[in-house]
């Protein structure tokens, strides 16, 4: 009998449902036993905000350190919080369907961010969220957030903060867990969010067996696939870290791939915007589990041109102002 596949997660119950979503599908698609192997990184014992600790980056770090040393066979990634660096010897074997990629406000009566009164005390971890709320109403006061998302909510729930800012992905994988609040989604015209949110992805060694790495294909989405490699780019070549307050959303229609990307100021003062729409190839077939397509020096593997739109929408934002207003980092 094959030895059960052991697939590195971190504890929080959003990364083990996600991480769960993940092994019942590879469990379907391979025939084999998945179990889930608990990782604890840094990022998830210190109470310091995530910038003082060496941003989101800080909780892949662990569990790539663990994925090299073979506790496990494969991870499973928020996108968001990857940095975008590839390290040698791993590579990104799927990336599955994308969840919904807005934020929601979480509030006790359903009262919506712009009416927030003057005082009012909004909770977020996120430069790029802080920088949205004060754009959206300059009234209210910001408190950086850390822990888990039953904790924020909790915070809300127990009157502690007036609302928190959360991903619509977590609330959706944590079914339940804010039933008894009110929920105001955010429209991602109006509204963008990080590069690759909602979506997951599965890494694993370079030296994966082959059975492994064909078992892990069958979960990839093409279509997923290619708007986050268009949203990363943009990050990448901001050379902004993933903890930047930078947005990025991509989507595909028909043969089209829309980025729309914006660049702000901390304070929420400023902001640099681009919108751009690039023809994709006409009659790509999006066939689910066709993994990476084309070689990737290949100009016609739509993957390499939506990374190449991403970046030259970056250097258009660049040109408009966005290095004046945009921290940057040495590795994303």
């Amino acid at each position: 009998m094959a030895t059960a596949l052991r697939l590195g997660t971190r504890r929080s119950a959003l990364a083990v449902a996600q991480s769960s979503q993940v092994a019942r599908a590879l469990a379907a698609a391979s025939g084999r036993e998945v179990e889930l192997v608990p990782i604890v990184s840094e990022g998830d014992v210190s109470r310091a905000s995530l910038a003082a600790i060496g941003g989101t980056g800080v909780f892949a770090t662990r569990l790539r350190e663990a994925l090299l040393s073979d506790e496990c066979d494969l991870l499973v990634h928020s996108l968001k919080d990857l940095p975008t660096a590839q390290p040698p010897g791993l590579v990104i074997g799927a990336v599955p369907v994308r969840e919904d990629a807005r934020d929601v406000v979480v509030t006790r009566d359903g009262t919506p961010l712009n009416d927030l009164r003057e005082g009012s005390v909004v909770g977020t971890g996120s430069p790029r969220r802080v920088a949205q709320i004060h754009r959206r109403n300059h009234r209210v006061t910001v408190q950086d957030l850390r822990g888990n998302v039953d904790s924020r909510v909790a915070r809300v729930r127990d009157g502690e903060l007036d609302a928190v800012i959360l991903a619509a992905a977590g609330l959706r994988r944590l079914e339940g867990t804010a039933a008894d609040l009110q929920l105001e989604e955010l429209g991602l015209a109006e509204w963008p969010t990080a590069p690759g949110q909602g979506a997951l992805a599965v890494e694993i060694r370079e030296d994966a067996p082959d059975e492994l790495r064909a078992a892990i294909a069958l979960l990839d989405d093409e279509s997923t696939r290619i708007a986050v490699a268009a949203e990363r780019a943009v990050l990448s070549t901001l050379e902004a870290g993933c903890h930047a307050p930078v947005a990025a959303h991509a989507a595909l229609s028909g043969d089209d791939l829309r980025i729309h990307a914006v660049a702000y100021a901390l304070d929420g003062s400023r902001r640099v915007g681009l919108d751009r729409t690039l023809p994709l190839l006409p009659g790509y077939a999006r066939v689910p589990g066709s993994g990476n397509g084309a070689d990737a020096a290949d100009d016609a593997n739509p993957i390499v041109r939506a990374a190449r739109a991403g970046a030259d929408v970056a250097r258009r934002l660049l040109e408009r102002g966005a290095a004046d207003i945009v921290p940057r980092e040495s590795t994303p």
